[in-house]
C-alpha cells in the first residue's frame, strides 16, 4: 500500500502537467479554429473612405505595401451578386506604376483584415491608379465546389509565412476553410460546369474580347475622373521563353483576347522553397515547358488548406481545368504610362490550377497534371535541328499552343528560311486508338504570308478536329513532327488533260495524260493509267485534280456531319485517308448516287437502300451524293499540285 501511495504522489506532478498541456492545446486549437472570424472583413462592413493596403511584388521578390482608399461598392458589376470594391491607390509609388499587369490577385487588407484581391483596373493613361477589388467571399466561392475535400480537410490550414506589417493573415494563422466560407456566406458546394467537347474551327480564331465593366458616373465624380469610364480585368502577363519575336507577334492577338499581355520571360531553377507561398507573391500557369515555355502570371491572394487563390478574375474562364502551377519569381516591373507590366521568371512546378471562374483562379499545392510531350525536327540538306517540349492538355488551348510552338520551331530555327518548300510528316499518338498520321507538302506563296504558318495551321486543324469530336475525350500521349525544308519552290499547276481515247469498254485501260507546268519551269507530261471498272456503263466523268478539289467533290474530307461516324477511331481513319497535296489524282465518277454511312462510301446505292436509310432526314445521318466514285488513281509528285481538269469517257 505504501508503495502504491508513493507511486501516486510521484505521478501527481506528471498528471497535472499533462492536464495543463491538454488545456493549452485545446485553447490553441480553439483559437486557431476561430481565426478567420477576426481576419476577414466582410463586404457589408466595407465603407467609403476606409484606408487600407494592397501587398504586391514590384521588383526582386520583395513584397511591398501600397496604400489605398475605398471609394465605394459597385453592386453586381461583374454579374449577379458579383460586387466589386472601387479603390484608389495612393502614394508616389502607386502614381508612378499604376495598376500593373500581374497585380491581379494582390491581397487587400483594411485594419489588418483580408478584404479581397485587386483584380480590375480603370482604363489607360489615367493619372489616378483606380482599381477594383474582388471580395474574398466571391473568391472562396470559386473553389468551394472542390468535392474532393471533406469539411474536416477544409478546416485544416497549410502554414504560410507572415505578411510583412499586415497583422494576422488568412493562410498563416487562419482557422479553417469551412469557417471562412461560413463567415463570408460562400456555399459549401456548387456545381462544376465541364464539357468534354468544344466547338472548334480549322483556322485560328480570336476568342471573345476581354470584358469591360462600366462604372457609374457618381463614383467617377468622387474619384475626379471623366465620365463614361469602365473597369476591366488587370492584364495577365504571358511569359514567352525561347520564342522568336515573329512567332509571338503572329499569335499574340489570340492570347490578348483573353486579357493577356505577351512579354518576354524566362525560367528559373527550381528551389526547395518554391511551394512556400506568401500572399502577394506570384504563381505561373504553365501552358508549355521545355526547350520553349509559355506561362501566365498572377498574384496570390491567400493559401488555405493547400488551396491557392489567385488573380481575382478569370484568365480563360474555362471552369474546371487541370494546368500545372509553378512558382513565379518577379524580376522587375516595366513602368509605362500606357500599361505597366511585371516581368517574372517561372520557377519550379508546385501544384495544379484546377478552377478558372469569374471571381478567381484557384489551385492546389501538390503533384502537377500530365503534359503532352512534343518532338519537333526541322531538317535541311545541311543538317537537322530538334526541339523537345511539353504542352498543357486542354481542348481549347492545346491546338493553339501546338500551332504557335510549331511555327516558332520553324522561324526561330537557324536551319530554316522562308521561300522553301516544306514537307510535313509525323504522327499524333492517342491512348487506345490508332495514331493520326501527318503527311502534307506546302509550297512558298506570293501573298506575304510566312510559309511556316501553313504548317502550323495544319497541325492546329488536326488537333481541333480530334478534340472537338462528339464521341469521347481523347487522351493524347505524344506528338512527333518532322518538317523537311527543301530549298526551292516545288509547285506544279495542272494546265490540261486528255485521254488516249474517248470510248472504252469495261475492263479496258485508258491512259490519261496530264500537262503540268512547274513554277517558272518547262511544262512536262505525266501519264496515269486508268482501268474502266467492269460494272461501269454510260458516260463517265474523269476528273484530274489536286487533293483539295477531289476532297470537296467527294465530300470525303468535309466531316461537317461528324455524328454519322461511329466513334473516334473511325474519325482517325477518315483523317488518315485524306488526300495529300503532293500527289496528282485522277478520279472516275459515274452518274449514280453514293451513300455516305459513318466512315464508309456505298457507291451505286440502289433505291431500296436509299429509301430504307432515308439520307438527309436526320442530323448527322447518312448523306447522299449525286455521283459515285467508280475508281481513283494517284501518282506521287514530290511537289505541291494545284488545279483541275475534267473529261468525259463513254463506256459501251
Amino acid at each position: 500500500m505504501k508503495i502504491v501511495n508513493c507511486m501516486r504522489l510521484a505521478l501527481r506532478p506528471l498528471l497535472l502537467a499533462a492536464f495543463l498541456l491538454s488545456v493549452t492545446l485545446a485553447v490553441t486549437v480553439f483559437a486557431a479554429g476561430n481565426g478567420p472570424l477576426d481576419n476577414i472583413l466582410p463586404l457589408d462592413q466595407v465603407k467609403p473612405g476606409m484606408r487600407g493596403e494592397v501587398y504586391t511584388i514590384i521588383e526582386g521578390d520583395k513584397i511591398e505595401k501600397l496604400d489605398l482608399e475605398v471609394i465605394g461598392i459597385l453592386p453586381n458589376l461583374m454579374g449577379p451578386k458579383q460586387d466589386i470594391i472601387l479603390v484608389k491607390l495612393l502614394g508616389d509609388r502607386a502614381t508612378e506604376i499604376g495598376v500593373a499587369a500581374g497585380m491581379s490577385g494582390s491581397p487587400v487588407y483594411i485594419d489588418g483584415k483580408l478584404v479581397g484581391a485587386l483584380s480590375l483596373k480603370f482604363g489607360i493613361f489615367t493619372k489616378e491608379a483606380l482599381g477594383g477589388v474582388t471580395p474574398i467571399a466571391n473568391m472562396l466561392e470559386a473553389d468551394a465546389s472542390d468535392a474532393g475535400a471533406t469539411p474536416a480537410q477544409r478546416s485544416a490550414i497549410t502554414p504560410a509565412p507572415e505578411m510583412p506589417a499586415a497583422g494576422t493573415v488568412l493562410g498563416a494563422q487562419a482557422g479553417g476553410w469551412q469557417a471562412a466560407t461560413e463567415m463570408t456566406g460562400a456555399p459549401s458546394s456548387i456545381p462544376v460546369p465541364f464539357s468534354a467537347s468544344y466547338p472548334g474551327v480549322p483556322m485560328p480564331q480570336e476568342a471573345a474580347a476581354a470584358p469591360q465593366y462600366p462604372v457609374a458616373d457618381h463614383f467617377l465624380q468622387q474619384a475626379g475622373l471623366p465620365m463614361g469610364g469602365y473597369l476591366s480585368p488587370i492584364e495577365t502577363p504571358l511569359l514567352f521563353s525561347g520564342f522568336a519575336k515573329e512567332a509571338i507577334e503572329r499569335f499574340a492577338p489570340q492570347f490578348a483576347s483573353y486579357g493577356m499581355t505577351a512579354v518576354e520571360g524566362g525560367t528559373a531553377t527550381a528551389q526547395p522553397d518554391d511551394a512556400n507561398l506568401q500572399p502577394g507573391e506570384m504563381v505561373g500557369i504553365v501552358l508549355a515547358t521545355g526547350d520553349l515555355s509559355i506561362q501566365a502570371g498572377c498574384s496570390v491572394t491567400a493559401i488555405v488548406d493547400g488551396h491557392v487563390l489567385v488573380c481575382g478574375h478569370p484568365v480563360f474562364n474555362f471552369g474546371q481545368m487541370a494546368l500545372p502551377m509553378s512558382r513565379g519569381r518577379v524580376l522587375t516591373t516595366m513602368v509605362s504610362s500606357f500599361a505597366s507590366t511585371k516581368i517574372m521568371n517561372s520557377g519550379g512546378v508546385i501544384g495544379t490550377i484546377n478552377y478558372d471562374r469569374i471571381s478567381a483562379v484557384t489551385g492546389r499545392l501538390g503533384a502537377p497534371p500530365r503534359l503532352v510531350p512534343v518532338s519537333l525536327d526541322v531538317a535541311t540538306p545541311a543538317r537537322t535541328k530538334s526541339l523537345h517540349f511539353e504542352v498543357a492538355e486542354n481542348p481549347k488551348l492545346t491546338p493553339l499552343l501546338l500551332a504557335i510552338a510549331t511555327y516558332n520551331g520553324l522561324v526561330a530555327n537557324p536551319v530554316y528560311s522562308d521561300g522553301t518548300t516544306l514537307h510535313l510528316t509525323g504522327h499524333v499518338d492517342i491512348e487506345g486508338h490508332s495514331p493520326v498520321e501527318l503527311d502534307n507538302m506546302f509550297a512558298p506563296n506570293d501573298f506575304g504570308i510566312p510559309d511556316g504558318l501553313f504548317v502550323a495551321l495544319m497541325v492546329q486543324q488536326i488537333f481541333q478536329r480530334v478534340y472537338t469530336n462528339p464521341y469521347e475525350m481523347p487522351k493524347v500521349t505524344g506528338m512527333n513532327v518532322s518538317v523537311e525544308s527543301i530549298p526551292e519552290r516545288r509547285q506544279g499547276f495542272i494546265e490540261s488533260a486528255w485521254a488516249d481515247r474517248t470510248e472504252a469498254e469495261p475492263g479496258e485501260q485508258l491512259r490519261v495524260k496530264v500537262q503540268i507546268r512547274p513554277y517558272r519551269g518547262t511544262p512536262f507530261l505525266e501519264e496515269v493509267p486508268v482501268t474502266i471498272p467492269m460494272a461501269a456503263r454510260g458516260t463517265l466523268r474523269v476528273v484530274v485534280s489536286d487533293a483539295d478539289t477531289l476532297n470537296r467533290m467527294s465530300n470525303g474530307m468535309a466531316i461537317s456531319g461528324l455524328a454519322r461516324l461511329a466513334g473516334l477511331e473511325q474519325l482517325i481513319r477518315v483523317l488518315n485517308r485524306e488526300r495529300r497535296n503532293n500527289r496528282l489524282y485522277v478520279a472516275l465518277l459515274q452518274p449514280a448516287p453514293t451513300l455516305l454511312v459513318e466512315d464508309k462510301q456505298l457507291p451505286n446505292a440502289p433505291l431500296s437502300e436509299i429509301e430504307v436509310l432515308r439520307p438527309g432526314h436526320t442530323i448527322g445521318g447518312p448523306t447522299l451524293l449525286q455521283e459515285s466514285l467508280a475508281g481513283e488513281w494517284s501518282v506521287p509528285m514530290n511537289q505541291v499540285i494545284t488545279g483541275q481538269q475534267s473529261l468525259q469517257i463513254k463506256v459501251k
